[in-house]
């Protein structure tokens, strides 16, 4: 899932939630055609390229990759893979990738291995796949189910940077500075957030990159067996997919983009359209609330509805409440609290009573766990690293550097934008700046004349990679290539939601390889 970088991580860190719809429109077909399942790689296989995988029970997952039980022996197996930490000396340092995959249930009509990317960027696919998987058990009738940490987090070679403690007060610091004094503390949670990430990770921080996770996939692919890469990007793995087609338009097999980053976009352009896409959720979400709930905290919605929410993040930006768990509410986490409830329409009823218990209660306590559920913060109080990663790739691939002063000439835009998420977003444009690894480019490559069919899918109510990206990204890849499929609906990640006629969609062409007719709709 894709995100605008802040000292923590901002709107839209990560997030895999559900939500719902029915019907399909939208009919010619075309076949993709299905690569051989060879074990023969493209190109002859040598070096780290011809290493053979030894696929074990799985562990139970790390602190860094969000702890809990292992998966089922009996369902799931894992391994490390070794790749190069340079990929331009291929024969240099190696780091570890950890792999986890589930076999094919109809071992004799198997396709090959599907390969996923949750998002992020810093989502472990070790510990989201098996957590997910009976939303792809279509697909692991012919597929093998595999993902993967990329480098840098999770188990591959994590980047570290504060520690849980220190992370706690980050987190709950003022992401909306109005005055000198607020700046400079704020310039400081990201200094000191930097400082610690080059100290305990910054051998790594110049390869964690969009580019060297893309060829990492491809040396997955064939050491996985596969002469095409089968693959399902996710928010930010659909940047990753798109890098991946342009490095290799020739190994495209049958590529699943759904919830897609703009590739056009720099970073501040990204910030203010996902804070308009978060606006746009939030009206949504207010809209249903008013139809269902007399008692509904936001009121009628609309600008009545904004106004109450900007009215309380106010309130807790110089009274935070408290919270059960002794930690208080502030203004930071209940932001990062309602912009996690609109992932997924399961999620608004949980808004709702959290705002109800903030307006009416005066306690905190169902905010601060949305919050915590985003920023990847477990009940023991332990972090994942996804925030770690998340800024070490989103400012290593990113050349901008934003300052103070550039937020502040851009803040009235944001305003507009969203008068509850947009200062947020501006002020988290700050993350990189001062990041001691330069950023490699504008915006991502991905133009792949010459590739198979890639299907591109959009919803409408995303609030964290708005709809307008898959159009951009189909558009980029060229012709022939992207094919756009639009999901009206809520929420962020459009198969998850288990939408039948998407379902029948996708299912079709990465089962059968007949690809939709572009521009296909699902409501």
């Amino acid at each position: 899932m894709h995100t605008v970088v802040r000292g923590v991580g901002a709107l839209g860190v990560t997030a895999l939630l559900l939500a719902s719809a029915t019907s399909c429109q939208g009919d010619g077909q075309a076949t993709a055609e299905a690569a051989p399942t060879s074990p023969a790689a493209a190109g002859s296989a040598s070096g780290l390229a011809a290493q053979q995988l030894d696929w074990h029970a799985c562990p139970a997952p790390g602190p860094a990759q969000g702890g809990g039980a292992a998966a089922p022996a009996a369902n799931w197996q894992c391994a490390t893979l070794k790749a190069p930490l340079d990929h331009a000396q291929p024969d240099g340092k190696a780091i570890g990738l950890a792999l986890i995959r589930s076999r094919a249930t109809d071992e004799q009509h198997r396709i090959g291995s599907l390969l996923f990317n949750f998002g992020g960027p810093g989502a472990s696919g070790v510990a989201t796949l098996p957590a997910l998987a009976a939303t792809y058990a279509s697909l692991n009738t012919r597929y093998d189910l595999v993902s993967f940490d990329p480098r840098g987090v999770g188990a591959s070679d994590g980047v570290i940077c504060l520690d849980d403690k220190a992370m706690d007060a980050n987190a709950a610091a003022d992401g909306t500075p109005q005055t000198p004094a607020g700046v400079k503390t704020l310039d400081e949670n990201n200094a000191q957030f930097t400082a610690a990430c080059e100290h305990h990770s910054g051998p790594v921080l110049p390869y964690v990159d969009t580019e060297s996770a893309a060829r990492d996939m491809d040396l997955m692919r064939q050491v996985l067996g596969d002469q095409k890469l089968f693959y399902f990007g996710i928010s930010y793995g659909t940047q990753l997919g798109g890098v991946y087609a342009h490095l290799f338009p020739q190994h495209v097999g049958r590529v699943v983009l759904d919830s897609v980053v703009d590739p056009t976009k720099d970073p501040q352009q990204s910030a203010l359209g996902q804070a308009q896409g978060f606006q746009l959720a939030l009206e949504d979400f207010m809209k249903a609330c008013a139809t269902k709930d007399a008692g509904c905290p936001t009121g009628s919605g609309g600008a009545q509805g904004t106004a109450t929410i900007t009215a309380l993040l106010q309130k807790l930006e110089q009274s935070p409440l408290p919270t059960s768990d002794g930690r208080q509410l502030t203004e930071s986490l209940a932001l990062n609290g309602i912009a996690g409830a609109l992932y997924s329409q399961d999620t608004w009823p949980v808004l709702a009573a959290g705002l109800t218990e903030a307006m009416q209660q005066g306690t905190g306590n169902t905010l601060l766990q949305l919050s915590d559920g985003l920023l990847g913060r477990n009940q023991q109080g332990q972090y994942t690293n996804l925030n770690a990663a998340n800024r070490a790739i989103s400012c290593v691939d990113s050349r901008q550097r934003y300052s103070d002063q550039d937020v502040q000439q851009q803040l009235p835009q944001f305003r507009t934008a969203s008068p509850v998420f947009g200062p947020f977003s501006a002020w988290g444009l700050t993350g990189c700046t001062g990041w001691p690894v330069p950023g490699k480019t504008d915006h991502p490559e991905v133009a792949a004349a010459g590739a198979a069919p890639i299907l591109v899918v959009g919803t409408t109510g995303d609030p964290a990679t708005p709809v307008e990206g898959a159009h951009a990204m189909a558009q980029q890849l060229g012709p022939g290539v992207g094919v756009t499929v639009t999901l009206q609906g809520e929420g962020h990640g459009g198969y998850n939601t288990g939408n039948p006629c998407l379902k029948r969609t996708v299912d079709a062409y990465l089962l059968n390889g007949t690809v939709p007719a572009g521009g296909t709709t699902c409501s």
